[in-house]
This record gives C-alpha cells, structure tokens and sequence, in this order.
C-alpha cells in the first residue's frame, strides 16, 4: 500500500516514508491510496484478543513494510504497565444502557494523545531504519495542551531524534503546562508562543514548507518531521481504539456482530474524529459519529453550512485542547470525498489559507451529514454537565468530555436516535482541577498542583501518579517567542546558523 498527497502530487511514497516526513513537500497530507477491508467475522475474532493484538493488527493493514511480529513488539511495548495504570488499557465506563464512555487516558500523561505518541516514536525509529535515513531528525509539534506533554514523553531521550514543542503562552491548562515545561531528556525544548494554537500551529506548517530552511538544516545534517495528527503515524493507532471499544461491546455480549454504533468525540484538529471515520471506511459498523465542539464551534457550523469559516472570534476555554479555528485532519475527509481530487482540495485550502473560507459542494455536504452530525456547547454547559454527570451518576469527567457528553445528549434529544453511543473520554479530569472543582461547586484557591488533593477528596478517585510526581518538579523551560521568530527559534534550537 502506497501513500499520496492530498494536494495531487503524482510522487507515490512507502507507509515508513509518510512516517518520516509526516508533511508532504506540497504541503498536503499523506493518505493511503487504498483502504483494507476489516470483515465483520474478523471484528468478532478480535473481540477475544487484547488491546495490543487488536492494536498490532489494525496497523498491520495499513503499514506495508512492517510485519506482524514487529507491531507485535511495539504494541506489547507501547501499551503496557506501568506507563498505563488500566489493564484494559482503553477501557470502556457504562454509564447507562445505551452510553459507554471510552477512557483514552490511563497512559503516562492522562491524555489520548498517549494511545498514539507511545507508538510513534517506535514507528519512526523502525521507519528511519527501512530507509537508512542517516540525518539526524527534528521533531517540531504545535500543541493545544496534551499533544506537547505525550510527544515529549514518548521521544524523550531516543536516539537520532530530536523534539521541540510550541504551545500558546496563556491557552493551556496550569497542568499542562507544567507537565510540559518539567519534561526531562537531553533531546527535548519547550517554547511559548505569544499567541493562540492556531498561530503555533501556522508557524510550524510555515516551517516545514520553508525551502531554503530545508536546505540549511540538510546541510547540517537534519531534517524535519511531525508529532501532530498530520503525521500518518500518529493516526494509524487511533484508528485501533475505535475498533477495540466496538470489540469491547461485542465481548462483553453488548451487542450482536453487526450491530451499528454512535460514537460523539470532541474535537479542535479534527484527527480523532477522522480516525473513527477511517474505522468506518474500512468496515466498523458505525451509524454517526457526532462531532462536539466547544464555544469554537468552526466544525460544527461547517458540517451544518458546508462552509468552513476561520474568521471569527477566537475563545479560550476551559477545554483548551478543543480551541483551535484550523482544523487541519479536515483536508483528508474532504480529499476522500471528493473523490481523492488533488486539486479541489488544494483549492479548498489555498481558499483557507488567502480567504479564510472555503465553501463545498451540495453533494460533497450531503455525503458528510450522512456520516457526521454536529453541535457545540458552550461554558456554563460544560460545568453544569460535569455536575451533573459527577452527582447523578457518581462518575468524574474532565471538561472536554462534558462537551461530548452535552453534545451527544443534544443530539438525542434533537433526532431521537437512541444508538447506543460510546462517548470519547479523551482526559483524565485531574488534568482541569480548577474546571472541575469549579463545577462540583467549589472555591478554587490555588492552581496546578496544588487542587490535585481537593479534587480526590470530592470525587473519591485516585490522583494519577504521573500527575502527583509534578509536584516536586521544577519547571525546565521557561521561554517565549512572537509569533515571527519560532523558526530562529528552532534553528538556534539544534545550532545551525
């Protein structure tokens, strides 16, 4: 199975070569050119298997060039005790008969983020290995909060590989900054940006497509790759945790092989959502996937309007992983459906890119609402849902999974679709002690660490331990750039002058 660029290119790359470079040279997204069939007689099959042997499967159908004994390892190594402190690994929460929650965050940074970042560095390496890459490569990620943490901890310290991270200076949660500026590994930098997600996030794009800063970092004897979801490595393993928790189901006699499916994710860059879609192209029996979004609600009003709408005020909210107007994994849904035309999609984002806008298709629309429904929840939802969740049902969640779970509950109400829906529980609510104290109704006094206690005392849950452990660190990195000088920043960064 070859790879190719959304944007048209005719050049046709191997899976480890789309894990390489993560960014095509047109600044378009690896895709594959073909999709396996996952029969309904296999999903039964691995519904008595482990998450690392549904995980090493999934990728095995994607990721030509590695074999199975090989994933096999990286699974065993990616999904393993003690950096995940659930032996199921993803395990699903029932809240009632037709709602699941999808816990995503027992791994070492009590984020989603984890259930791919502990696989790609594994990838990657084995990937510069089948292509006898000898430059030394730069990893450069922009974070909205939990990508940074998971990428750090992933590449800390593997060799060959260097990690640098951009984050918004005031858009991340005190945790989330404090996991990431404490991160220890000789490879690794942190670096606040003075703006939002989205500006960190041009930066980084800006960067890769930088011809001449190619050129000087070649000759240097570097070159550049990503963490964030525009590397195919990073989605190929989300894709295995739709197909397990629909595994889950079937094992624990939930449903019947066959039987569809709702899953509701929140999402800001569109990579988790997209990762389910890919499931269900490839044969998981899914009715809709509902995409939650919060007061930035550019995706819900794109799947509503067909018009994807980046000028608009831009909220920092108390799901700071979800704030984000550019929505880059949806460049490969609509590479997909428009019938993989390059030069649509390219068009589409040059329109995004001078315009701000772009608008599709009646028919291009209309294939999107079969699959996706859409909704957005606001502040004051958020907090009343987690209250309510927390003191109706006895179970705590963070402030991004509330958006979900409103989301998903609107979307009952509205189409009177009763599916059951797995709801996608991207992080542990220990992240957002001050949110979530805040909506069981508490005085927050003190930020971080300091509220990890209070918030076990309430909820009766265990402090994760990787979490706990930032209390006796020091933060490591302490800087900021403007917006204009994340590239000498990156540059200084690895000594090319």
């Amino acid at each position: 199975m070859n790879y190719r660029s959304t944007r048209g290119s005719d050049k046709r790359i191997t899976a480890a070569e789309a894990i390489i470079w993560g960014l095509a040279d047109d600044g378009g997204l690896y895709v594959p050119e073909l999709f396996p069939l996952l029969t309904e007689e296999k999903i039964a099959e691995l519904a008595g298997k482990s998450y690392q042997e549904r995980a090493a499967y999934i990728m095995n159908l994607f990721l030509d060039g590695f074999d199975s004994e090989e994933l096999t390892q990286f699974s065993n190594l990616a999904y393993s005790e003690p950096g995940y402190d659930h032996p199921a690994i993803a395990p699903l929460y029932k809240l009632d008969n037709n709602t699941r929650f999808l816990e995503l965050w027992h791994g070492p940074t009590c984020a989603f983020k984890d259930m791919a970042l502990q696989m790609l560095p594994r990838l990657l390496t084995s990937s510069l290995r089948k292509t006898g890459e000898s430059r030394e490569v730069c990893i450069l990620v922009a974070t909205s909060g939990d990508t940074g943490k998971a990428a750090l901890e992933g590449f800390a310290d593997v060799p060959g590989i260097k990690i640098m991270v951009f984050y918004p200076r005031d858009g991340v949660s005190d945790i989330q900054k404090l996991q990431m500026s404490t991160q220890i590994g000789n490879n690794v930098n942190v670096v606040a940006v003075e703006g939002n997600f989205d500006d960190a996030q041009t930066g980084v794009k800006s960067i890769f497509s930088d011809a001449k800063l190619r050129d000087e970092l070649d000759r240097s004897g570097y070159f550049l790759s990503s963490a964030n979801s525009i590397n195919w490595g990073r989605l190929v393993p989300q894709i295995a945790y739709y197909v397990s928790a629909y595994c889950d189901l079937l094992a624990e006699e939930e449903i019947i092989p066959g039987n569809m499916i709702n899953f509701c994710v929140p999402t800001g860059n569109f990579g988790n959502i997209l990762a389910a879609w890919y499931a269900k192209k490839i044969g998981l029996p899914i009715n809709k996937l509902i995409c939650a979004s919060n007061r930035n609600d550019v995706l819900t009003q794109f799947i509503s309007t067909g018009t994807y709408d980046r000028n608009r005020t831009f909220f920092t909210t108390s799901s700071p992983s979800m704030d984000i107007l550019v929505s880059s994994n949806l460049e490969r849904l609509l590479f997909e459906l428009s019938g993989k035309d390059g030069e649509a999609t390219r068009e589409y984002m040059s329109a995004l890119s001078r315009l701000g806008r772009y608008e599709i298709p009646p028919a291009t629309k209309d294939e999107i609402n079969s699959v996706f429904a859409g909704g957005w929840c606001c502040e004051d939802d958020t907090m009343t849902t987690i209250a309510d969740v927390f003191y109706k049902n006895g179970y705590l969640i963070d402030t991004h999974t509330a958006v979900a779970y409103k989301v998903r509950s609107d979307y009952m109400s509205e189409t009177g679709d009763e599916t059951l829906t797995v709801v996608v529980s991207t992080a542990s609510p220990f992240k957002f002690c001050d949110s979530v104290l805040k909506a069981l109704g508490r005085q927050v006094i003190g930020t971080g660490v300091d509220l990890l206690d209070e918030l076990a005392d309430i909820s009766g849950c265990d402090i994760p331990a990787s979490l706990s452990s930032l209390r006796k660190k020091q933060p490591r990195f302490t800087g900021s750039v403007a917006k204009d000088g994340m590239k000498s920043a990156v540059k200084g960064f690895l000594g090319v002058r």
